[in-house]
């Protein structure tokens, strides 16, 4: 068995020396203006050393792990709840949490060992045991939620504990190299198998984990009040301050509340227009630039009477789709225009829709549908939902579709949740919407994606595709598998099951009060709160 040993905390040395130490090598940290349109007001006596401010706009779906699989909700879960595993700073490859050790069995990658610390308990003073990580596993599979993360735990077949308690072993269905990157997410949390029912979803605001954090307080769409769980023993040596998590229904009200000095820091997402007016010759707050895992789509319906059933209609759009445009007049290029599933910085990123359509393209367009037999114009609604200038967006997509005379399209703006809940029935013929990766390899833009049953609910299914991810996951060489993922572009390229719209990098800026903000988030998809503290 290849085991995996916690050798250091992922705070280390404390406070004192995560102030000492330099960013990681994906992330740039910048000085920065003091605001953009207008003064940034200086909290007075840094609100007499109380919670660090944290602004965003996503949206938390659910408290309950097994009916979430969105960012905003999994922001909380890894500071609420433990996983087996979890992310170091800058680093690709899981380490244990919960775990003592874990590992594969064998050279199948079907068999996966996992033996939990000594007095492990949940926050509620209750003892945690390899039947809560049992527990916790089976009742996502049980529950099925249309918004759990069900999708991204597929290979898995079943659960099985032994040794007093302390060990729990993962039976795959399938070989899969990157269970372990799975089971460090939000998939992976643990929640009190005397807390939460087994066959629905826990109602209510409480939360009963094991995490750096404990829910102190939570107002819906408004704000969570995190303060240091004493009970936590894992990864994460060093909790650090409490910390009240601000939601924001658009970025401009972020945008307001961070002009006027009212949050410290102020994470996804920020106006484009904000961010392009920040100055590196001023000082006062910073900014920690990250490589960005934040991708955009527009997803196609391909259900039975779809308009975007057709191949040809989807192809059409992909070779009308100008995304510099996008970049450059919607996002003030803080985007950058994406050609692939897999965005750039991941393994066996490729350009495969640049290649297939490299430039705007009218007249191919026209020849797509004309051959086809399709009638024009092609008439759908496009859905989208909250984000940083997702009006202008879905505007100026619209604008480019028809001006071909080829489209009519309808735009057609979501609460998130109802969002969620659309397009997991199919009510869109297309819709737009961003994924963050949830672990820092590739298969995390083509399991969830464009696999079978993938959590966009769009109805594509390959064979092809299925193939090529199944042979990837059996290669535990993750930097071997460079040649199947471009295998799979190229085919999505050639379905156009989605356009891919963009990439975007994470930008975090915070007063210069504040520290750690450079270890929040590092395209693994754990958002570090217990690394921020007042200076």
């Amino acid at each position: 068995m290849r085991e995996v040993r916690v050798r250091r905390g992922l705070r280390g040395r404390g406070r004192r020396g995560r102030r000492g130490r330099a960013a990681g090598a994906a992330t740039a940290l910048l000085l920065l203006a003091a605001g953009a349109g207008g003064c940034r007001l200086t909290p007075g006596e840094d609100r007499d050393r109380g919670p660090v401010q944290v602004g965003t706009t996503d949206t938390v779906t659910a408290l309950d792990p097994a009916g979430a699989y969105d960012a905003g909700s999994w922001a909380l879960y890894g500071n609420l709840f433990q996983s087996l595993l979890t992310f170091a700073p800058g680093s690709k490859n899981p380490v244990p949490d919960a775990a003592r050790s874990c590992g594969f069995k064998g050279d199948d990658l079907r068999t996966y060992t996992c033996e939990l610390r000594p007095e492990l308990s949940f926050a509620n003073g209750h003892e945690l045991t390899a039947e809560d990580v049992k527990f916790s596993f089976d009742r996502i599979a049980r529950i099925k939620s249309p918004q759990g993360p069900g999708p991204l735990l597929e290979t898995l077949g079943s659960v099985e504990t032994s040794g007093g308690g302390r060990v729990v072993t993962f039976r795959l269905k399938v070989p899969d190299a990157t269970f372990p990157l799975k089971i460090a997410t939000g998939a992976g949390s643990i929640v009190d198998h005397r807390a939460y029912p087994f066959d629905t979803l826990r109602r209510g605001d409480r939360v009963d984990g094991s995490g750096p954090y404990t829910l102190k307080e939570y107002r819906p769409g408004t704000s969570a009040e995190l303060t240091p769980n004493d009970k936590y023993e894992g990864a994460v040596k060093d909790v650090g301050s409490p910390v009240t998590v601000r939601y924001f229904p658009e970025p401009a009200r972020m945008s307001d509340a961070w002009r006027n000095g009212t949050i410290d820091v102020a994470a996804r997402q920020m106006p484009p227009a904000d961010l392009a007016k920040y100055s590196l010759s001023e000082t006062g707050s910073r900014m920690t630039e990250t490589s960005g895992a934040n991708a955009r789509f527009l997803v196609f319906n391909l259900r039975d009477g779809a308009p975007a059933k057709p191949l040809a209609v989807r192809q059409a759009v992909a070779a009308v789709v100008d995304r510099q445009a996008l970049a450059r007049d919607v996002h003030l290029r803080t985007v950058e225009p994406l050609y692939s599933l897999v965005p750039q910085g991941f393994t066996g990123h490729a350009t495969s829709f640049f290649d297939a359509y490299p430039k705007p393209d009218e007249d191919r367009a026209r020849r797509l549908l004309l051959e086809a037999g399709v009638p024009t114009p092609v008439r759908f609604t496009l859905a989208y939902s909250k984000g940083a200038a997702t009006d202008q967006e879905a505007a100026l997509l619209s604008r480019q579709l028809e001006a071909t005379g080829l489209f009519e399209v309808t735009t057609k703006r979501v609460e998130w949740t109802d969002f969620q809940r659309g397009y997991a029935r199919g009510e869109y013929d297309a819709y737009c919407v961003s994924w963050l990766a949830d672990f820092p390899d590739p298969d995390t833009f083509t399991t969830p994606l464009v696999g079978d049953g993938n959590a966009l609910h769009s109805g594509y299914s390959s064979t092809r595709v299925e193939k090529l991810i199944r042979k990837a996951q059996q290669n535990d060489q993750r930097g071997r598998v460079a040649d199947d993922f471009r295998s799979i572009q190229e085919i999505v390229a050639e379905d156009v099951p989605l356009v891919p719209l963009w990439q975007r990098k994470d930008y975090v800026l915070s007063n210069a009060g504040i520290s750690g903000t450079q270890y929040l988030t590092d395209g693994t998809g754990i958002w570090r709160l217990w690394m921020l503290g007042r200076i």
